[in-house]
């Protein structure tokens, strides 16, 4: 059976007896034309049931009407948390959402970036999960319309969006402090990302608040992943405990930490204090429920629709802003006096 032909702009331009740039004009508000004119070429579209192509009519005002979401990993409850909000807010003004999930490989997060010139996308919501070699920052900066959010991206010039990873430090070391505990072990993420070296920041903080010495805090460092709970897990026990209590800086690390504790017969909060970082995760499930820093990520994603539709890029195209969201620790049963120290 032969494909019914779709009736084209040419199409209604050559029954209008018109050009086919007229019609499209006149389609997309640009172009005011005599009644007659305006009649004929109203006529043409009825008579040949023209449907108009939205992505074309947008694209030819400069504009898609869609904003990216680049993040890095979909499965994560943080990130399928943070897209569910973006996706939500975007409804709510009628935007498309295209979502870009890069494994967190900077090469993707490369070609995601490229979309913007390509205007494939009005403005892109940017979330990388590693540390960049000058790459991303270069490219963004070039590229303009884009919002950093989560974690930093240095040297990009563009407004950024993170959460106040630094009082969540605070929060976390003054309640281990509160119940006693002179050693501390701090897993966090890559060293040099800011999340990591700014919740290190405030734990220190409050560590040295309680009159002990950042010394007292041991480090290891990795990615926000479970695989790496688990290993932090098993260099824990293999260095004979060095902390009474841990913070964990993620609820990845978190989940593979517990993880491999229980597997060996550790007792938290018995042998080992345990407070988590983001709290979208089921903490609140584990037994005994874990006491976490909560990131407002639902806030996350709303803000960062709105940070990328308010500013004005043609005034300040090149705007450093950085925003803090609060956050606030939710207090379980996963934190007790040290048992020795």
């Amino acid at each position: 059976m032969a494909r019914e032909r779709v009736t084209s702009l040419k199409d209604v331009a050559a029954a209008a007896g018109v050009s086919v740039a007229t019609v499209s004009r006149l389609l997309n508000g640009s172009l005011e034309l005599p009644f007659e004119t305006k009649k004929r070429i109203d006529d043409a579209i009825r008579e040949l049931n023209y449907q108009p192509n939205p992505h074309a009519r947008r694209l030819s005002r400069g504009r898609s009407d869609t904003i990216g979401l680049v993040v890095p990993d979909i499965a994560n409850p943080f990130f399928a948390t943070l897209v569910a909000a973006v996706e939500a807010e975007a409804d709510k003004l009628g935007l498309a959402v295209s979502l870009y999930a890069t494994l967190n490989r900077s090469g993707r997060e490369v070609a995601y970036l490229q979309l913007i010139e390509r205007n494939h996308v009005d403005g892109l919501i940017f979330v990388t999960n590693h540390p960049d070699d000058g790459q991303l920052a270069a490219l963004i900066n070039r590229t303009g319309k884009v919002v950093v959010v989560d974690e930093d991206v240095p040297d990009a010039k563009a407004p950024k969006l993170f959460c106040d990873n630094e009082r969540g430090g605070y929060l976390a070391g003054r309640h281990i402090a509160e119940h006693g505990h002179k050693r501390v072990l701090f897993i966090g993420g890559p060293e040099v990302m800011i999340s990591s070296c700014r919740r290190l920041k405030g734990l220190e903080q409050a560590i040295c608040e309680a009159g002990l010495s950042p010394a007292n805090i041991s480090k290891y460092h990795g990615e926000y992943t479970i695989e790496y709970g688990r290993e932090a897990g098993r260099r824990f026990l293999a260095e004979n405990r060095p902390a009474t209590a841990i913070f964990a800086s993620s609820d990845e690390i978190a989940i593979g930490l517990i993880e491999v504790l229980r597997a060996e017969g550790v007792s938290i909060p018995q042998d080992v204090s345990l407070v988590g970082f983001d709290d979208v995760g089921p903490l609140h499930l584990f037994g005994p429920p874990v006491t976490a820093i909560r990131q407002p990520v639902r806030t996350l994603g709303e803000r960062a629709v709105a940070m990328l539709l308010e500013t004005n890029w043609q005034e300040n195209p090149r705007s450093s802003e950085e925003i803090l969201l609060p956050v606030e620790i939710v207090v379980r049963k996963s934190v007790a006096p040290p048992t020795k120290q």
